[in-house]
């Protein structure tokens, strides 16, 4: 790997959610997370290197889902993701080659091809994938920036001391 990402940015739909909406009969919008993924945000807390969710979606239960994993720094409703981009580099003193990025759609193009690593899930269409560093094996919606952290620290040979430093947390709430 060339780079040592210094700021992880995601999308949503498709990545943390199965690109699925459902509707109960009063018209109320639902979506399915995969708890799995927060662990990803963790491991990278764990490293100090921040979580930020870029998404055009507007719901707000993303916005409690992210609140849940203290992700404090996310982008609702954003159509310019390259405009927003771009200020959240600058927010946090960071190029585009210290950036990664997961998305899993053509929106997400842009970003992909600007990102210093850049990743998507399974079921992201061919030509998108032919842009990006990493194909993951799991869909959005089944852990899968979990596996795209995972991944980069394991590349970076960060993974083993990660999850001892997970473990240790656990080990001190005893």
């Amino acid at each position: 790997m060339k780079n040592d990402i210094k700021l992880f940015i995601t999308d949503i739909n498709g990545v943390w959610t199965n690109n699925r909406v459902y509707y109960d009969k009063t018209g109320n919008e639902t979506k399915c997370f995969n708890l799995n993924d927060g662990v990803g945000v963790m491991f990278l807390y764990l490293n100090n290197i921040p979580v930020v969710v870029l998404t055009e979606d507007r719901n707000e239960m993303i916005k409690r889902r992210l609140q849940n994993l203290k992700i404090t720094d996310y982008y609702l409703g954003i159509s310019n993701k390259i405009k927003t981009a771009n200020e959240i580099l600058e927010k946090y003193k960071v190029s585009w080659k210290e950036t990664a990025y997961i998305g899993d759609d053509i929106s997400d193009l842009p970003l992909l091809k600007k990102v210093g690593y850049a990743a998507v899930p399974a079921q992201a269409p061919y030509y998108i994938k032919k842009e990006v560093d990493k194909i993951l094996s799991k869909q959005g919606g089944q852990g899968v920036f979990r596996e795209f952290v995972e991944t980069y620290l394991d590349e970076k040979g960060l993974l083993k001391q990660t999850i001892e430093k997970y473990l240790a947390v656990f080990e001190t709430m005893e």
